[in-house]
Formats: structure tokens, C-alpha cells, sequence
């Protein structure tokens, strides 16, 4: 891990879109108490079980945010991007941290501190709200992975993945993922074993849906991949 240095010196949090509800003097405030930090791939952020200081806010890479099971296999909650929080809850909670954060993309992310947070959430009712649709929100999600595992088919939930994938991290010129992922992460993700998304991965490019070019993954076919995820939109 790199400590402050001149590619974070004048990282400003004016135009980061969780605070656009802030006032002059709090965002000035805000970028004075921040602390911005340079993380290279493969660093933890922070560890579950550990108290935490503060929040996260992720200006540059990917951070994977996962929890770990009884037999260590790992759980990938989400993927953290540029504009993204990360840590609010158990902050929030004031418990330790419920999961793990590692970098996946050489990230900048800028630590503030629960102080602050506690602080704005006090004065500024419209952070306040933004804070708790946020929550919400992400209730909504764990909600949608719980009914996915128990009613949909690994098939169904890879398909799924790959397409939730695409609308956050978008497609390049040439139609592939802007986002690497091992086969063990993208296992993680889903909710099986390795060996079945192998498997499975190898299945939707003998059927056309996608193509595989080691870890990247380009979207042949976004129409059956949504098909045979069972969902009705795209």
C-alpha cells in the first residue's frame, strides 16, 4: 500500500456524486478531514472482524467486498467502483466490519472518517436521505441474491452475473466485459464451485452467447444471455 503522493494530493470530492447534497462549507470540510490513499491490486482495504474508522470512497480501480464462509471460500457481496462507497454499514451500525475489501484494479480510494459522516448525517437532512436509499438499496439487492439462490439454476445466476456485470461496468468497443475476473471470482459471485462455472462458461461459448479470451469475457449474444438468465429486460 502507497500513502498519499502526487496522483492523490488534489483528489477533490466536490463532484462525487454521494455528496452532491452537501453545501460549500460541508464539502470543504470534508476534503479537509479526508485522507486518500493509493492501493495497489491484491491490497486489503480492510478486514472482516476489524473496527473500523471510517468509510470508503472509491475514486479510481475495483474493489471486490466479500465475506468469508466457515470453510474460507469466499462470498463476493459486490463490486466496489469508481463513484462507490464502501464500509458504511457496520460504520453506520457501529459494529466491526461484516465483510472484507480487496483491491481487484489498482485503486484510489479516500477514507473518511465516522466523525464526519456522523456529522453530516446530523446537520444536512438531504445527506441523510441519500444515506438511507443507499441502505435501502442495498437491502433490495441482498434481498434479489437470496431469492435468486434458492429459486434460480447456477446456469440461470452465471447469466445473471455476467449481464449485472455488463451494466456496471460496461462493454468496450469489442463488446467484452471491462472487468477481469478469475474463474474462482466469478464462482464466488454466483454461489457454486469452480469447476461449474468452468464448465458452464465453456457451455455459453459453444452456444454462441459469449466469447472467452482468458479472463476477459465478450457478450456475443445480450438477448439470449438475458433469455436464459430468465429475466425480461434487456
Amino acid at each position: 500500500m502507497k500513502n498519499i503522493n502526487e496522483s492523490t494530493d488534489d483528489i477533490n470530492l466536490t463532484g462525487f456524486r454521494f455528496f452532491k447534497s452537501l453545501t460549500e462549507e460541508e464539502l470543504k470540510s470534508l476534503n479537509f478531514e479526508k485522507t486518500c490513499t493509493t492501493y495497489k491490486k491484491g491490497s486489503i482495504v480492510y478486514k472482516e472482524g476489524s473496527r473500523l474508522t471510517g468509510f470508503y470512497c472509491v475514486m479510481r480501480g475495483i474493489v471486490k467486498v466479500y465475506k468469508t464462509g466457515i470453510d474460507g471460500k469466499e462470498m463476493i457481496i459486490r463490486f466496489a467502483r469508481k463513484g462507490d462507497i464502501i464500509a458504511y454499514r457496520s460504520l453506520l451500525s457501529q459494529e466491526s466490519a461484516c465483510t472484507t475489501s480487496k483491491v481487484i484494479d489498482d485503486a484510489i480510494l479516500c477514507h473518511i472518517p465516522y466523525k464526519t459522516l456522523l456529522n453530516l448525517i446530523e446537520k444536512n437532512s438531504s445527506f441523510s436521505l441519500a444515506m438511507l436509499r443507499i441502505v435501502c438499496a442495498e437491502l433490495k439487492e441482498a434481498n434479489e441474491y437470496i431469492t435468486d439462490i434458492a429459486q434460480k439454476t447456477v446456469r440461470e445466476r452465471l447469466a445473471e452475473v455476467l449481464l449485472l456485470l455488463k451494466d456496471n461496468f460496461d462493454l468496450d468497443s469489442d463488446k467484452t466485459l471491462q472487468i477481469s475476473l478469475t474463474r474462482e471470482e466469478l464462482a464466488n459471485t454466483v454461489g457454486t464451485a469452480t469447476e461449474s462455472i468452468i464448465r458452464l462458461l465453456s457451455e455459453f461459448k459453444q452456444d454462441k452467447l459469449i466469447d472467452l479470451q482468458g479472463r476477459k469475457i465478450k457478450i456475443i449474444n445480450l438477448s439470449g444471455l438475458t433469455k436464459v438468465a430468465n429475466l425480461t429486460k434487456y
